[in-house]
């Protein structure tokens, strides 16, 4: 399973809210506001919910416990947060925090990382650009022309990628010298178990390819089976021919 980070979207007038700038307001307000910022953070991964265990005698211990502040603190922060609507009792010793679940964001680990390798992409491809312009304004002009195309491409496979996102499918993530070979887990893990030893190279091969070639390819994976079985077929003796291969100890 794809590992998922988890963060909370603040809106910018958060600390404006009234029942923020009241919170602020009592006696020790800010420690208050940070307990409550840190159980909305504390309950991300279930959407908002915190649960009693049992661990200690009373929830609010036990929150204490978890989040390293004073159960006093906490108890007082717990009072408000319940008379302002901030937080809510269910059964079964569940507790919701009203806000948390319309301010979740989260991604997969392998988006991040296609998302970030696509950026240096980006970042290279407008060096080259700045560097193409300084000598040569036709070229520079091409290669503008080149970027934009390279650009749209890149915000199509963005929607995608954030497509699979919303299905809960990991993307596939980014290989290859350039950054430019996409390959799924089970793709990855296929090469490696099929062609041990040459997968890494074939990798860079395809992604050298069509950095200079600019060719797009339907399935990297088959593209890389493709030549992995045409150089094996390469190695063999042609049909009809006599193998006049010899060793040491078969020589005169």
């Amino acid at each position: 399973m794809a590992k998922r980070y988890y963060w909370l979207k603040l809106k910018a007038d958060w600390f404006s809210d009234k029942r923020i700038k009241k919170l602020r307001s009592i006696a020790g307000g800010d420690t208050h506001t940070i307990i409550y910022l840190k159980m909305m953070l504390l309950s991300l991964k279930d959407e908002g919910k915190l649960y009693f265990e049992g661990v200690e005698d009373n929830f609010a211990s036990e929150i204490a416990l978890a989040l390293d502040e004073d159960a006093e603190n906490v108890k007082l922060t717990l009072t408000f947060l319940q008379r302002h609507g901030l937080i809510e009792i269910g059964d079964d010793d569940e507790y919701q925090l009203t806000e948390v679940p319309t301010i979740i964001g989260s991604e997969t680990a392998s988006t991040i990382r296609s998302r970030e390798c696509r950026e240096r992409k980006k970042q290279l491809a407008l060096g080259q650009e700045a560097l193409q312009c300084n000598t040569n304004e036709t070229g520079c002009n091409n290669l503008k022309q080149i970027c934009r195309v390279e650009r749209e491409k890149e915000i199509e496979r963005d929607k995608e990628i954030e497509k699979e996102g919303e299905k809960d499918t990991p993307a596939p993530a980014a290989y290859g010298r350039f950054c430019n070979v996409f390959l799924s887990d089970a793709e990855i893990n296929g090469l490696k178990s099929e062609l041990p030893g040459k997968w890494e190279y074939y990798i860079d091969r395809l992604s050298v390819h069509i950095a200079s070639s600019g060719k797009q390819y339907n399935n990297h994976a088959a593209t890389i089976y493709k030549w992995a079985q045409e150089d094996a077929g390469k190695a063999l003796p042609k049909k009809g021919m006599p193998d006049y291969s010899y060793s040491e100890e078969d020589s005169l």
